[in-house]
């Protein structure tokens, strides 16, 4: 969710340091972004070695404090996606601790920051939560694209959990009319909506299709506390987008349910807010840990997911250690 990315980008061989990493290739090249001021985004050949590409916004959008009056600067959650030869850059502002919040998204023709034709265009506000008017918050975004090719925007961190609403055909605002879903909670009967997030600690939804399912991840726990931090990676599947998600012992994500894919070990705590991807045939989960050596700072990790015979995803906890991306200095 919140945290500052603390990137060195002239020093060699430091590794990226990002919270909230999501990832997309754009020919031979992978693009990610995440988490800080302006939103940092990194460039790779080979999804190992980054090179820092500056930020998306040079201020933050001028409505970002009407939205969240507390907003300190700092983008939240980023999520990319592709459709129709422009790239779609969803996002959020917040207060932490506070459903003061909104999703908004800004385009671009080419993530090559080298190109001529190398230019966001912000589209504004799809989505605001406002405290004690939504018992939901806007934040997290995550965009799926269901069987029929509508898009859908997954979200949400604490209050009464994960939502999914129908996009435009433009994908830059709500359908009309709206279609909402509610598709993941750890609490059964959630709070009356207020100030105060209270006890449904679970964000970063990330809807990932395959096969016949769609896959729900999202994250249980608490992110931001280093040693402390309970942050862990959970899963369940639907054959519709819009849900019932049910984990491996069918009970469903509204009901508190959702197995764990991965969560903390001895050397790496707080590890969450996933992306979920295929490149070159491979599938992958992306994410930040806080690694135990280095006073908990939150790094990039990407993992292989391998499929069971019954088609749920599994991944090798030794991979945090053996994957050990870097900063580049730029040329």
């Amino acid at each position: 969710m919140f945290a500052h990315a603390a990137t060195q980008p002239n020093a060699v061989g430091q590794q990226v340091s990002v919270h909230d990493p999501v990832m997309i290739k754009q020919g031979d090249t992978w693009y990610l972004f995440s988490t800080g001021p302006g939103i940092p985004f990194y460039s790779s050949k080979n999804m190992r070695d980054w090179q820092p590409e500056g930020q998306v916004f040079a201020q933050p959008p001028a409505w970002a404090r009407t939205v969240a009056p507390s907003f300190d600067g700092h983008i939240w959650a980023p999520d990319v996606h592709f459709h129709n030869g422009r790239y779609y850059l969803y996002y959020s502002v917040s207060g932490f601790g506070k459903n003061t919040s909104g999703i908004a998204v800004t385009v671009n023709k080419t993530l090559d920051p080298r190109s001529p034709d190398y230019r966001w265009e912000d589209q504004g506000l799809v989505l605001q939560s406002v405290p004690l008017r939504d018992n939901w918050n806007a934040i997290d975004p995550n965009i799926i694209e269901d069987d029929k090719g509508s898009a859908w925007l997954a979200f949400g961190s604490f209050w009464s959990g994960i939502k999914l609403v129908k996009l435009n055909e433009q994908r830059t605002a709500l359908a009309q009319p709206q279609e909402w879903h509610a598709i993941a909670s750890r609490t059964t009967v959630p709070a009356a909506a207020g100030v105060a997030a209270g006890s449904d600690d679970i964000e970063a939804p990330f809807i990932f299709r395959k096969g016949d399912y769609y896959y729900l991840f999202a994250s249980f726990g608490y992110c931001c506390r280093k040693g402390d931090s309970t942050y862990h990676v959970v899963v369940g599947r639907s054959n519709s987008v819009s849900g019932p998600y049910l984990d491996k012992n069918g009970v469903d994500m509204m009901k508190g349910g959702g197995t764990t894919l991965i969560a903390g070990t001895k050397g790496w705590r707080g590890l969450g807010h996933n992306g979920t991807y295929t490149f070159d045939g491979k599938d992958y989960l992306v994410m930040h840990a806080y690694e135990t050596a280095d006073d908990f700072l939150q790094k990039l990790k990407v993992m292989e997911i391998r499929w069971d015979s019954a088609g749920w995803p599994a991944v090798d906890a030794a991979d945090l250690d053996r994957y050990r991306s870097s900063i580049i200095a730029p040329k």
